[in-house]
Formats: C-alpha cells, sequence, structure tokens
C-alpha cells in the first residue's frame, strides 16, 4: 500500500515523473517558506500543513504524500512560556532539542532567513535518550513580528518550514558502501578471484567443497579457472589411476618430520614450500 501511494504522488500532485525535489535553503525560504507566510502560491505543492509537535518524527512520513528518505511540512511554533520566546519542542513521547549553532541564510546578500538543526530525543528531560532523527528548521528573519502584538497569544511563528530525515548510523553507511562497491564490480564485469591461504591441510579439503567440487582443486590444469593458485598437483607424472585422494599420499611424496610434504611443479622434492602443504 504505501508503495501504492508512494507510486501516485507524481500524478496526484501534478508533478512530472521522476520529479525530486531537492531544493537549496535559499529556494527553501524565498520560494515557499515566504510564499506561505503571504498565503500565496508555492511554485509546487507538495509541502502539506502539519502541526508537526503532535506527533513524533517516525509518525510523520505518513502525513505527506510526497517524500522517501525526508520530508518537508510547513509547521507554527508555540511558546514553552506565556511571556517566553522560547518554542515548546515537545512531542508526543519525546523532544526536539536543538544543535550547533544556526545558520543565517542570504538571497543576493541579503538577509532572509534561519536555519536551525535538531536532534530528536525520546523521553523526557534531562533523561532524554538521542535518536537518529534530525529536522532542520528554516524561519523567516521577521517571522516574529507579525505576531509581536499579540498579546496572551501562545503562537510564536505563524508558519516555519521543516526537514525532517532519519539518519543512517555508521553500520548502515558500511553496508551501503559494500551494496555500492558490489554493484559497481558486478556492472562493470568485474569478477573477483577467490583467494586462499598459502597453507592449506586435508582436512580443510572438506569444509571448501560448499564453494567448489574437491575435485577441482585436484584437476589437471595448471591454472584453475576459479580459484587464483596454482595447482601443484599437475602434470606431475602420477597416472590417472594414481591421482591423490582425499586422505591419501602418492609414493612419490616426501614425508617431512612435521607431517607435511612438499613438491615442486615437476614432482621433485624441494626444501622451499609449495602452494599446498598437507598435514
Amino acid at each position: 500500500m504505501e508503495m501504492e501511494r508512494k507510486s501516485d504522488t507524481s500524478s496526484s500532485s501534478g508533478l512530472p515523473p521522476g520529479f525530486r525535489f531537492h531544493p537549496t535553503d535559499e529556494e527553501l525560504i524565498i520560494f515557499y517558506l515566504k510564499n506561505q507566510a503571504k498565503s500565496k502560491t508555492c511554485p509546487a505543492s507538495i509541502i502539506p500543513e502539519v502541526d508537526i509537535y503532535k506527533f513524533d518524527p517516525w509518525q510523520l512520513p505518513d502525513k505527506t504524500e510526497f517524500g522517501e528518505n525526508e520530508w518537508y511540512f510547513f509547521t507554527p511554533r508555540d511558546r514553552k512560556y506565556p511571556n517566553g520566546v522560547r518554542p515548546n519542542r515537545a512531542t508526543v513521547s519525546g523532544y526536539w532539542k536543538a544543535t550547533g549553532t544556526d545558520k543565517a541564510i542570504y538571497s543576493d546578500y541579503k538577509y532572509v532567513g534561519v536555519k536551525k538543526a535538531l536532534v530528536f530525543y525520546n523521553g523526557r528531560p534531562p533523561k532524554g535518550v538521542k535518536t537518529n532523527w534530525i529536522m532542520h528548521e528554516y524561519r523567516l528573519n521577521d517571522s516574529r513580528k507579525q505576531i509581536r502584538g499579540q498579546n496572551g497569544s501562545m503562537r510564536l511563528d505563524d508558519w516555519v518550514l521543516c526537514r525532517i530525515y532519519k539518519k543512517k548510523s555508521s553500520a548502515g553507511k558500511a553496508l551501503d558502501q559494500k551494496i555500492e562497491a558490489s554493484n559497481a564490480q558486478i556492472d562493470g564485469g568485474s569478477q573477483q578471484l577467490l583467494k586462499f591461504p598459502i597453507t592449506c591441510s586435508l582436512s580443510q579439503l572438506p569444509e571448501m567443497d560448499y564453494m567448489v567440487p574437491i575435485s577441482h582443486l585436484l584437476a589437471e590444469n595448471t591454472y584453475g579457472s576459479i580459484f587464483d593458485f596454482t595447482n601443484p598437483i599437475a602434470n606431475t607424472g602420477i597416472e590417472e589411476d594414481d591421482k591423490l585422494q582425499v586422505g591419501e599420499l602418492p609414493h612419490n611424496y616426501y614425508i617431512t618430520d612435521s607431517g607435511k610434504f612438499q613438491v615442486n611443479q615437476n614432482g621433485s622434492l624441494t626444501n622451499h614450500p609449495t602452494m599446498f602443504q598437507f598435514q
């Protein structure tokens, strides 16, 4: 149902297919928030009017028809105290807390608005638990002049514009990076060869059988097309019926004191370890 609702967004709002809403801070202030404050039509009717402080952030995506990873809302702000200027940022099960410093927004070198970053906390202060929900709140530089003369009113701002999204955790970002890297390799037609350790025992061969049959490890080709290592058993002069079987040692392989045997490509003994050392 959610997928169907999102897919119908472009047609219901008169937007072309594939439309994505990624405005700059200046555009949000000049073309959307300022028009909303003056009761003028916005360039696109995709930002709903919602009192976001009556909901928790995870409930807000269902309050708009547009948005996938971030959601925009026009919302009023109320005072926390009758004679104060601090906004009331409490919600149903938590509160929004400001973080960082406010950012001034300019248009043609003219100061037009302010951007504030906030983080959502579950519970009540000062014991709230920080979440990954983030809000960017935009307000006009002269928004409070409109209601300054309304004595006794709890309204602080008629309208502010809020962008809300959920920040990914570090584990989620790492997973996304791995998926993107994997997709890039697939799209490019590249294939990663499996790498195996230099030393491998017979007891480890059954564990590798889930990737490829063990018979492939003992194939006659000198270089395996699947594994990136040289087959030391190939071309050693062993007859077809005398090929090495799992758990067996051929007569022309030398057993060292450590229980390992070592051969080179032509089957002769060597003092240097080869790719395989069976124990």
